[in-house]
């Protein structure tokens, strides 16, 4: 159902509203993190959540690393509120606003929009999550990119039409 009230909303709006196709790199700037030595264990057990790609839909995490860890590693902070999109393996193609302040490891890209809504966005790579996987990971379990990411083509109204579709939609 929600998917299909989505899709109507898109269609709908596609009719009414001319949109513009633009590359999610040319529209926002991103990153993605990293995951301190496992063999240090001073770096774990801290108090700054360690996000992974199976928590970017939760309000906590099962993980937490030291200020010690997030120094001597890729690992990056990110804010409550922050679009989060896993790259690898079985979550690849999952995507959501971060419900948490904390850190993130390499298989979450964390995604800065210029001017246009999360919201909108969001959506926008949930609906399109099936055909992004069956034309960058085609056969088995594999893993995205950045680049691949940041190259995804997304269809856009003006902002303020965004903002109105994402008011719909939540």
């Amino acid at each position: 159902m929600y998917f299909s009230v989505l899709s109507i909303i898109f269609i709908k709006v596609r009719i009414n509203v001319k949109w513009e196709q633009r590359k999610l790199g040319e529209i926002s700037t991103s990153f993605s993190g990293g995951t301190p030595s496992v063999k240090n264990k001073s770096y774990y057990g801290g108090k700054i959540p360690f996000i992974r790609s199976a928590e970017i839909h939760k309000d906590k995490t099962e993980l937490f690393i030291t200020e010690n860890g997030l120094k001597n590693s890729s690992a990056k902070l990110i804010k409550k509120g922050t679009l989060l999109y896993a790259l690898y393996g079985a979550t690849s193609g999952e995507v959501d606003v971060s419900n948490i302040d904390g850190a993130i490891n390499q298989a979450i890209m964390a995604i800065f929009l210029q001017k246009d809504n999360v919201s909108f966005i969001k959506y926008y790579l949930e609906k399109n999550k099936y055909k992004i996987i069956a034309k960058y990971l085609q056969g088995g379990q594999g893993n995205l990119s950045a680049s691949i990411i940041k190259s995804v083509h997304i269809n856009l109204p003006f902002t303020e039409e965004q903002l109105k579709i994402s008011n719909l939609i939540t």
